[in-house]
């Protein structure tokens, strides 16, 4: 295949063909009852945006200078017109927090000792929704339903309750396999889109279970889900009363919203199970803290907290809890943390953007920051473009709850089925897991025709991770180019890591098939770990990645890893030979403007000037014309000449 071919199409929705659709304009300083369609009459909410119905061709523009702290959920294009969500004005690009911001006295509570922790979520603005919450006279209003033999008895108890007169006891006869076959339910709520809830109960259960998260969800079919999806997943009910919180955020305004707890396959045959107390109703949502805080951030980036998985290793400034039950922070501080940091973000555990089955958009000239997840992540892409985009200080949220303790989060991540995608001319900094990255664990996943060109990478674990599983799985034409890469592993999440890393390219065990997979014209300067990594990869996998013209720079340790071969920067020309791999790759400092300040530019002397190979691409991250030499220079940059 010939090196400038590319095989992406309706990368740019604009000019024939493609369609001409509506503009929206959002700036802080909106309101939400404006039209939208004009910079004088903008919205104000990410929120407002999400709820618009878009069209193929639409583009959504943020106001420079302003931040949203809300989670975009993009809607697709089609072939006739991609969704773009862009800027407008000057100035900074317009910014995506994932973050809640907990810099006041008022936010914090002293608990004793050197312990502060964050005010607890109790206060309730609006009416009780639940029309029998304790069931004072009867049940009514609780219904059960099962199906596929699962079988359940239900009633009131006035013997054994958490609060009187009475709770609701239910015994499991046979406790079926999913968690629909058994469901205890409350319907006819309202509910608001964009407004807060919280369910609130206590319960108990002679057999401890882990229960799901109450769906709230359309009293009827298709059963669409009306809300957030609480976290964690899963809380523990155990033989005691507890006390049991969750927060929905409501995506859409009906006066049919169900309140479902799905039981089948987790409430063991023969427990009983006691629920009490019960409460939902609407509460504040400025300040929440409704999923995992994986990550602190003070002071403006000057550092990040320590997380810990248990209360007790609360012993040093800066470590910190996240009490899930609760949903409170706890911060380990020698006084008030709002006297110690003047700035405290605390990153949650959501994917900023989440683009999951969404197709044909673009994003551009946006800035994302502090999400404890990923940044642009979801499942089962096309036809996406993310591109002159600012991503940093994402991930290390816990992405199981519960006993787990996983920590993840990548900046863009492309999971199961991904085809014709791009990433091009961003930075990504300071990132829990990779920059870059798309991964599955299958079945029969197929991505191909994904591209990643003229990103400049620093800081983060990995900068380019891969693996598809399982083997009847595919991958083809990849395309990892003209990148610039450096320091992986020198970021806030390395030394908190259960598995410090640090690597570069990252190839973790991928028995999918793959081909046409290149790597060529990259900068890969200095790892904590390895610049390239694949120890469980075959020579045969190896070989059917295409590299060269990279630029490779380790000083210590072993600059690349494989499953019977180890090499040293020094040793790069044994690698070359015995793999028979990169002839036009070099080893050398690639002599930046100035790497402290994270100009990554290429100096007059630049051994990467001219050193590469020609791959299509036409211009450079500054949009500069490709080649300004005799060839194309490696990296992000290319050197202009006077």
């Amino acid at each position: 295949m010939p090196a400038t071919v590319f095989l992406m199409t309706g990368v740019a929705p604009t000019g024939p063909g493609g369609a001409e659709g509506a503009v929206y304009y959002v700036s802080a300083q909106g309101s939400d009852r404006n039209d939208g369609k004009s910079e004088k009459t903008p919205w104000r909410t990410i929120a407002r945006v999400n709820a618009e119905p878009l069209k193929p061709g639409d583009t959504v523009l943020l106001r420079r200078g302003d931040h949203w702290r809300e989670r975009l959920v993009p809607q697709s294009g089609s072939p006739t017109g991609y969704v773009t969500y862009g800027a407008y004005g000057s100035g900074e690009k317009p910014l995506l927090l994932g973050s809640v911001n907990k810099s006041k006295s008022s936010d914090w509570k002293h608990e004793g000792g050197c312990i502060w922790a964050t005010v607890e979520p109790t206060e309730r603005i609006g009416e009780e929704m639940i029309g029998n919450p304790s069931f004072a006279r009867d049940a009514s209003g609780w219904h059960l339903h099962t199906e596929h033999g699962a079988a359940v008895e239900g009633s009131r108890d006035a013997a054994d309750y958490d609060s009187p007169p009475a709770a609701y006891r239910l015994r499991c006869i046979k406790a079926g396999k999913d968690g629909s076959d058994i469901q205890f339910y409350t319907n006819a709520l309202r509910v608001n889109a964009g407004t807060w809830y919280r369910l609130m109960f206590r319960a108990k259960c002679t057999i401890p279970f882990d229960l799901a998260a109450p769906h709230l969800i359309k009293n009827s079919p298709p059963w669409t889900s009306y809300g957030s999806v609480p976290w964690p997943r899963r809380q523990r009910i155990d033989r005691s009363w507890s006390t049991h919180v969750r927060f929905y955020r409501a995506n859409t305004t009906a006066d049919d919203a169900r309140l479902d707890f799905c039981l089948g396959g987790a409430l063991p045959e023969g427990a009983v199970l006691h629920v009490d107390s019960l409460s939902f109703a609407e509460c504040p949502g400025d300040g929440l803290l409704v999923c995992d805080v994986g990550n602190m951030i003070f002071n403006r980036e000057a550092s990040c907290g320590v997380k810990v998985w248990n209360e007790s290793d609360l012993n040093a400034q800066g470590k910190y809890w996240y009490d899930e039950d609760r949903h409170v922070l706890k911060l380990y501080s020698t006084k008030c943390p709002a006297e110690v940091y003047s700035d405290i973000e605390c990153a949650l555990t959501a994917h900023i953007i989440d683009q999951t089955n969404r197709c044909y958009i673009i994003y551009e000239n946006l800035a994302l920051k502090y999400g404890a997840a990923h940044g642009i992540g979801g499942a089962n892409t096309h036809h996406i473009t993310v591109r002159d985009c600012d991503i940093s200080y994402i991930g290390g949220g816990d992405q199981m709850g519960g006993e787990a303790t996983v920590r993840y989060g990548n900046g863009v991540e492309f999971w199961a089925n991904a085809h014709d995608n791009r990433v091009e001319r961003c930075r990504l900094w300071e990132i829990y897991d990779a920059a870059l990255t798309h991964q599955s664990n299958g079945p029969n996943t197929k991505q191909y025709n994904i591209v990643y060109r003229n990103n400049v990478i620093w800081n983060c674990e990995y900068s380019f991770e891969y693996w598809n599983r399982p083997n009847d799985s595919e991958t083809h034409h990849i395309f990892f180019e003209n990148n610039t890469c450096a320091n992986a592993g020198h970021g806030w999440g390395h030394t908190q890591r259960p598995d410090p890393s640090g690597r570069h390219l990252c190839f973790y065990a991928s028995p999918a098939t793959h081909r046409d997979f290149y790597v060529r014209n990259n900068i890969f300067f200095e790892a904590k770990g390895n610049a390239f990594y694949a120890p469980s990869w075959s020579k045969t996998q190896i070989d059917a990645l295409t590299m060269d013209a990279n630029c490779w720079y380790q000083a210590e340790g072993i600059m690349i890893h494989f499953k019977d071969a180890k090499y040293t920067m020094a040793r790069f020309p044994a690698y070359q030979t015995e793999w028979n791999k990169e002839p036009k790759s070099i080893v050398a400092d690639p002599r930046w403007v100035d790497p402290e300040k994270r100009d990554f530019h290429l100096t007059s002397g630049s051994p990467c000037v001219d050193a590469g190979v020609e791959v299509g691409v036409k211009e450079d991250f500054d949009r500069v014309p490709i080649p300004q030499g005799a060839a194309p220079d490696i990296g992000a940059y290319e050197f202009r000449r006077n």
